[in-house]
C-alpha cells in the first residue's frame, strides 16, 4: 500500500482556513449522512481539495470525506445510506448521484474507471 500524496501547490497558504482544520474533525467522519453532506459542501471551496481527494484515492481511504468525496469501504460513493432497506426513490436517486461523482471525478482529472472504484 502507497502513501504517496499529490504534490501539493506550494502557493497555498498551509496555516490557511481550511474547513477540515476549522470544523470538528469528526464531521468529516460522522456516521450521519445529514453530516457527511455538510462536510462535502465544507470542502468545495478548499485550495487543497483535488490533492485530498487524489491522496485519498491512492490510499484507499476505508471511510470518510476526502477531497469534497464520501469514501466508504475503500470506494467513492454518491451518499452515505442510513441503515435499513433503501427506498426505490433513494436508488433511482443513488444512480444520477453516480454519474454526478464521475463528472466531478473527471473535473478533478481523476479516471475513475482506472483509479476510483464505486461502490454500488
Amino acid at each position: 500500500m502507497s502513501l504517496a500524496l499529490a504534490p501539493i501547490d506550494m502557493n497555498v497558504d498551509l496555516e490557511a482556513n481550511l474547513p477540515c482544520r476549522k470544523f470538528d474533525p469528526d464531521l468529516w467522519f460522522s456516521d450521519s449522512p445529514a453530516q457527511l453532506e455538510l462536510a462535502k459542501s465544507l470542502c468545495g471551496d478548499c485550495p487543497l481539495r483535488a490533492e485530498c481527494l487524489a491522496g485519498a484515492v491512492d490510499r484507499a481511504e476505508p471511510w470518510g470525506v476526502w477531497g469534497g468525496e464520501i469514501f466508504e469501504r475503500g470506494a467513492v460513493v454518491p451518499r452515505k445510506r442510513p441503515r435499513g432497506r433503501p427506498r426505490k426513490a433513494d436508488v433511482a436517486r443513488d444512480a444520477e448521484l453516480a454519474v454526478e461523482v464521475e463528472e466531478r471525478l473527471a473535473a478533478n482529472g481523476l479516471d475513475s474507471r482506472n483509479s476510483v472504484r464505486l461502490a454500488a
